[in-house]
């Protein structure tokens, strides 16, 4: 069975969370700005039956994208090990399982959120978010399940 927290565990992994998360974010964008470039030169080459190349540069810019997709793996490593589910990079999106009376939930939260104030449904997705009231997630409740 996968990890489920509690919200007040969930926030109190959050601090830890928003820095790997941020990094993550930061990492993720990096490396698509880095193949971006690359593919760019690659059309540029075709485009023009090639052209002159720095193969010193060219082999610096993948060794420093190999280094920011390593980066980027052992922070998404960090996140998976903490038994978060990461929905989605470019936004800083994470939802954290958690039960409440009788049915796994997800708490939801993002980047740029001072704390976890959303949770939606295994199946709804972001769009799916409502405010948590913190009388759905008292300890009572969410222990009520096996």
């Amino acid at each position: 069975m996968a990890k489920t927290f509690t919200l007040g565990e969930a926030q109190a992994l959050l601090p830890v969370l928003r820095g790997l998360m941020q990094s993550a974010v930061e990492a993720h964008a990096k490396a698509e700005a880095l193949d971006a470039e690359m593919q760019r030169t690659i059309t540029r080459i075709l485009l023009l039956g090639g052209v002159q190349l720095d193969p010193i540069a060219m082999a610096a810019r993948r060794a420093e994208r190999d280094s920011i997709l390593q980066r980027l793996k052992d922070l998404l490593g960090e996140l998976d090990a903490a038994g978060v589910q990461i929905k989605d990079l470019e936004r800083g999106l994470l939802d954290f399982p958690c039960r409440m009376n009788g049915r796994i939930v997800l708490l939801c939260w993002q980047l740029g959120e001072e704390t976890i104030a959303y949770w939606h449904g295994a199946e709804e997705g972001f769009a799916g978010r409502k405010p948590i009231d913190p009388a759905q997630f008292t300890p009572a409740r969410q222990s009520r399940i096996q």
